[in-house]
């Protein structure tokens, strides 16, 4: 027997061992190469149902207002109240991992900031052009946010517009021009499309400024850690909105919408966030942004499944156009899906 016969019969009878941690693999010879890949259905399920989810929040607060006569600050107070405690446990958990850093001044003062901006501000917003709009127009609008992101970054961070880009801008506004065109041949009313239109607009330009100058302290604290703080921040400028705005009888709305507004919390919100993040990290970031493009899909359906919203030829052509545009700017080339 030569010098390396027992290495050999050890690392053989090593592969003989059990492996616990890999469970599948002991059924690959009875079910073929399907069960190898089973655990990869995992990214792509966490995605498309983070998507549902937050194609749902509009749709929550369009039965909020339809339900009852609530205000867009009350029905943000409750969401935030009913989602808070989920922040604070994602905040005390990621803060006692062993790579967790402490949290500098200057990092709380971006917190309040970002909190402030994409959180609490845009929210508001979003909240408030939801009472003139339709749903699918809303997610729509709020669906450019890529393409917003691309123009904010060649302004703040001097990064050049490319050709793609440009073509992407023009088919994501010509496509959004389509829908509202639509909705004012139906014969909606014009001053309030362009006014709830314009402030979900303005909701996704504060959104894309937020995510534009989050990089930083993402990069520093950790995703997880860095949306728990950062929506707990806004709670706090949405109660200070609501205590000044609002006598504290407006949380005395029917039971009905605090279970829809619970519904909206975990949802809609905390679960949604959760499952994107965890999609992006199993599958990447790229074919995360493409099973994203569901959103505007699944609102649409979901308005007019529940809600009653009409859908019509050139509205889904100007979805198309959007869907076209922002997945052009969001998907590289080649990338794996």
């Amino acid at each position: 027997m030569s010098a390396g016969g027992p290495q050999r019969g050890a690392r053989g009878a090593a592969r003989d061992r059990p492996r616990p941690r890999r469970p599948w693999i002991s059924t690959a010879a009875s079910l073929g190469s399907s069960a190898a890949a089973k655990p990869q259905v995992w990214g792509p399920l966490f995605a498309v149902v983070g998507v549902l989810g937050f194609s749902f929040k509009a749709i929550l607060i369009k039965l909020a207002y339809a339900w009852t006569s609530i205000d867009p600050v009350t029905l943000l107070a409750l969401r935030m109240v009913y989602s808070a405690p989920f922040f604070i446990a994602i905040a005390w958990v990621s803060g006692r991992t062993a790579d967790a850093r402490p949290i500098a001044a200057a990092d709380w003062r971006a917190l309040a900031f970002l909190g402030f901006l994409g959180y609490y501000f845009a929210s508001y917003l979003d909240f408030v052009g939801l009472q003139y709009i339709t749903a699918a127009l809303e997610r729509l609008v709020l669906f450019l946010n890529p393409t917003i992101v691309v123009v904010l970054s060649a302004l703040m961070l001097k990064k050049p517009i490319q050709r793609r880009a440009v073509i992407a801008l023009a088919l994501s506004y010509a496509g959004i021009a389509f829908v509202v065109w639509e909705d004012l041949h139906l014969g909606g009313d014009a001053r309030a499309t362009m006014l709830g239109g314009g402030l979900v607009f303005a909701s996704a330009i504060a959104y894309a400024f937020y995510l534009v100058r989050s990089t930083g302290v993402i990069a520093r604290l950790g995703s997880s850690r860095f949306i728990a703080w950062a929506m707990l921040a806004s709670t706090g400028f949405v109660l200070i909105h609501f205590a000044v705005t609002r006598p504290l009888s407006a949380l005395d709305v029917p039971g009905s919408i605090h279970r829809l507004v619970l519904a909206m919390a975990v949802f809609s919100t905390v679960l949604p966030t959760w499952l994107i993040a965890e999609s992006i990290r199993r599958m990447g970031a790229n074919a995360a942004s493409l099973v994203g493009s569901l959103g505007p899909v699944f609102t649409i359906g979901l308005g007019a499944a529940i809600l009653g919203e009409p859908v019509r030829g050139l509205q889904l052509l100007g979805a198309a156009f959007v869907l076209s545009g922002v997945l052009l700017v969001t998907i590289k080339n080649n990338a794996p899906v």
